[in-house]
Parts: structure tokens; sequence; C-alpha cells
């Protein structure tokens, strides 16, 4: 099992890359099936989907908006006979200027993420975000939906 610590920064590489727009980075950093639980935010059950479909989903979702940007507090790590849990409080901010209502829409809440190694790698096969609050425009999600031209939640 490669070091535990390397677990963290899978999971802290992946969202710099989405705020970077870097979907090879995203990808490398999923298992080829994973477990996405965002219920408490968009309300959809939680699903086992393909890592490929998942980036393609929040590509076209992410790179909607103008910018995003993902900030985690410390990670807590807990090893697990198959590999290890990251939980970790986030503010999720997403901006589409000039959006009717408001720039901003920020998502306050914590992730719970499932890690294994794959081939002596970290790999994320499991997200389970809990939502805690929202505060701006709640607007922006869907007017994202719509520049994308997608329905991805």
């Amino acid at each position: 099992m490669p070091e535990i610590t390397r677990a963290a920064d899978t999971f802290t590489s992946m969202l710099h890359a989405i705020d970077a727009k870097d979907w090879e980075t995203v990808r490398m950093a999923f298992a080829d099936r994973m477990t996405m639980d965002y219920s408490s935010l968009f309300g959809v059950p939680s699903a086992t989907v393909d890592g490929d479909a998942q980036v393609a989903e929040w590509r076209a979702f992410a790179s909607a908006f103008d910018v995003t940007q993902h900030i985690t507090g410390p990670i807590v790590l807990t090893p697990s006979s198959d590999g290890a849990t990251a939980q970790t409080h986030v503010r999720a901010y997403h901006r589409i200027k000039g959006a009717p209502g408001g720039d901003i829409w920020m998502v306050a809440g914590h992730y719970t993420v499932r890690l294994m190694p794959v081939q002596g790698i970290w790999k994320i096969a499991g997200i389970t975000l809990t939502v805690f609050y929202q505060e701006g425009n709640a607007a922006i999600p869907d007017l994202a939906r719509a520049r994308a031209g997608t329905t991805t939640r």
C-alpha cells in the first residue's frame, strides 16, 4: 500500500485541477468506477459512475463558470483494510461575471472521500458532499447548466 499521506494529496490535487480546468489530472485522480453522492446539494441519489463519464460531466458543468475555487481545511485521514477515508470541510466558490442576481454562488460543506490504492497509486473511489449551507446567487448552477447545454447535477 502506498504511503497514506499521499491519499490526501490525491484529493487536494483533484480539486486544484478542477479549478485549473485540468481535466487530465482530474481523471488520473479517479478510480475507473466510483460512488458519487452529491444528494445534499442537488437532490439526486448517490450513484456508482464511470470515471471517464464523471470527468466529462464535471468538465461541461465547471467549464461553464468563469472561475471556481475549492478551499478545504485540514484533511483527516483514517486508514482502512482496503484504503483510507479522507474528511475535510470545504468552501466551493463558483463565479459567473454579470449573472443576474449576483456573480457568486458558494457552497459550504464537508467532504468524505474514499480512497484506494490502484497499482501503487491512490485513487478516489467515492466522494460524498454534505452541504452545511449555501450563500450568494442560488440560480448560478442553472445558468451554468444552460451555458454548458447540459442538465448535469
